[in-house]
């Protein structure tokens, strides 16, 4: 018998090698000249141009041709577009054209899908299940996805079908969930966490394998406490057993491979319980693995146990990632958003539904002041909401607004120093701006009243950015920005611990994207896709997060914009110059891990 694989290969070398010398002899449509050339893999930067022709780089360097249009970067940096693992744009990736705060920060590719949770696969008698489960793990609210979503799908192809028809402005790749993939196998048993039967087990291998092939990166996980429905009870995956994982891992793996996406139950503290189990799947079935790792703001660190975790792993031939956020974890608060350190008060609760102005008017009466502050916290209510009376790491957020603030800053601190008491401090900054204020609560990374610890972690190379949750909270977290808070705080304006414009970009770009399997995009060079940012770095600037009511049904969300951004390229065509989009929508659905160019 002939072997043909050899034949094969050839021919398949000899087709790339043709691509890549049709590339380079391309007419360009776009070239972006003399700017400060920053390559997303560390290298020194230096200047020079980039051509730009059906959507990929085709030069680099000193570029002697012309072009349609030609954009003069001299003194800009040139950067890959920034790549987000850690989003939820699943319902706004269908209702928008348009992945705002992401877009708005360089963001060219955003992966959703994350913490487990979705909205696909799933049966029409399920949709309540899972509205109920995003509204209250990723607090978007139940009206704006019963508005904003169509339910054209059932099945995970199927939803995959429905993103790859919807124009947008930047691309997005997607995660097969565990618990909608729990609910859909197991009905009512799969949300009242029974186990999984060897039935049960069987149809989820099989339904991650169909989804890997038809385009998810790999498939997302949770076991966080806080990670509840909107009703009170734990999500569907929480719990779930070894079997569970592997039968899916193994899915993943039958598909072609894929990357788990975990959140162990950082709550707890010990991470070691939750990651060795999904560590162990790894390893036994072979597939990488990207976590949540939150930093303690004080006690004992928990947090270097999992990295040793990691260490071990990586040195047994794992590919194993600690993704991290490099400013505070936490909540934006006010009178706008979904909490305040008075939500669950009765005497707040009377006046909660006036309109602003009304209830910041009512407010400021000294009787209502009395009443309210008087008052008690009522049973229940979000998760989340235990953390907005912890005043010693509740700051107020001003415009610029600060993610690094001095302890001498604190609500507490404050507070003593006019001799008030917190609350009373709260309750005042609350109504600043005439109620717009807002506040930010630092729930975790700020170890000991700062970022120096983020500061170490982020340079590791079995760490990677994340977390930013662009899609989701809408009512209390707003940390898309954070690419602009890594050009701005950690490279230009940190006075000790910064990163080198090289080093930051990385970590925006080729960083993640190899983790996430996308090697066709991340860095700068001939072959490669041409997401581009063009950014005036001495004037680039984070804004306030504001309240915008954009969302379907009038739904309200904060939103975070920046002054800097010249031009925002995605597939050769510009999104966004000085922070206006353009009508173009090149963004699609990313089907599956990504090939290099040779």
């Amino acid at each position: 018998m002939v072997d043909h694989m050899p034949i094969l290969a050839s021919f398949d070398f000899v087709v790339l090698r043709f691509r890549a010398s049709y590339i380079q002899v391309m007419a360009p449509d776009l070239i972006i000249r003399n700017g400060t050339i920053v390559d997303g893999l560390g290298g020194a930067p230096y200047v020079g141009d980039v051509a730009i022709a059906d959507g990929v780089i085709t030069a680099i360097g000193t570029v002697d041709r012309h072009a349609a249009r030609e954009i003069d970067a001299t003194g800009l940096l040139v950067t890959p577009g920034f790549v987000d693992l850690h989003t939820h744009y699943d319902g706004q990736a269908i209702w928008s054209d348009r992945m705002t705060p992401s877009s708005a920060h360089g963001v060219t590719t955003a992966v959703m899908g994350n913490c487990g949770v979705g909205f696909a696969p799933c049966r029409p008698e399920d949709h309540e299940t899972l509205v109920d489960v995003m509204a209250g793990v990723e607090d978007i609210p139940g009206v704006v996805m019963v508005d904003g979503l169509p339910w054209t799908w059932e099945t995970f192809p199927e939803f995959l079908d429905a993103l790859d028809g919807r124009a947008r402005d930047i691309d997005v790749a997607a995660f097969l969930p565990h618990s909608p993939l729990r609910v859909y196998v197991m009905g009512r048993r799969g949300v009242e966490r029974e186990p999984a039967t060897a039935e049960d087990l069987e149809l989820m291998r099989k339904l991650a394998e169909e989804a890997v092939r038809v385009g998810a990166l790999g498939f997302a996980s949770s076991q966080l406490t806080l990670h509840k429905s909107e009703s009170g009870q734990p999500i569907p995956s929480y719990g779930a057993a070894y079997a569970e994982f592997e039968a899916i891992a193994r899915g993943i793996d039958d598909g072609g491979g894929g990357l788990i996406q975990f959140v162990p139950d950082i709550v707890a503290g010990d991470y070691e319980p939750a990651l060795k189990t999904v560590f162990d799947v790894a390893e036994d079935v072979g597939l990488p693995v990207t976590f949540t790792l939150a930093i303690g703001n004080a006690g004992d660190p928990f947090f270097l146990g999992a990295l040793t975790m990691v260490e071990k792993a990586n040195a047994n031939g794992g590919d194993v990632s600690a993704q991290i956020f490099p400013r505070p974890i936490g909540l934006v608060i006010g009178l706008e958003l979904s909490g305040n350190p008075f939500v669950m008060y009765p005497a707040y609760q009377e006046i909660a539904h006036l309109p602003l102005a009304e209830r910041v008017a009512e407010m400021r009466k000294p009787e209502v002041r009395e009443r309210i502050l008087n008052d008690s916290p009522a049973p229940g209510g979000h998760p989340l909401m235990f953390a907005v009376q912890a005043f010693d790491w509740i700051f107020p957020l001003g415009d610029p607004p600060n993610y690094e603030p001095a302890a001498s800053d604190s609500i507490t601190a404050r507070a003593r120093a006019r001799g008030v008491t917190a609350l009373e401090e709260a309750y005042d900054r609350l109504l600043d701006d005439d109620g717009h204020a807002m506040l930010l609560v630092t729930l975790a990374n700020f170890r000991d009243g700062s970022l120096d610890t983020v500061a170490e972690l982020i340079r590791r190379d079995d760490v990677v950015l994340g977390l930013g949750d662009g899609g989701a909270h809408y009512g209390m977290i707003c940390d898309a920005s954070f690419p602009t808070y890594m050009l701005t705080h950690w490279v230009r304006d940190r006075a000790s611990g910064r990163l080198s414009v090289a080093e930051a970009v990385r970590e925006l770009t080729s960083a993640p994207a190899r983790v996430a399997g996308l090697g066709d995009r991340g860095r700068l060079a001939v072959g490669y896709k041409a997401d581009v940012n063009v950014i005036d770095h001495a004037a680039l600037a984070l804004h306030r997060p504001v309240v915008a009511h954009d969302l379907p049904a009038g739904g309200r969300r904060l939103d975070q914009t920046a002054d800097g951004y010249v031009v925002t390229i995605v597939a050769g065509e510009v999104i966004a110059e000085r922070g206006v989009p353009t009508d173009a929508r090149p963004g699609k659905l990313v089907r599956g891990r990504q090939a290099g160019p040779v």
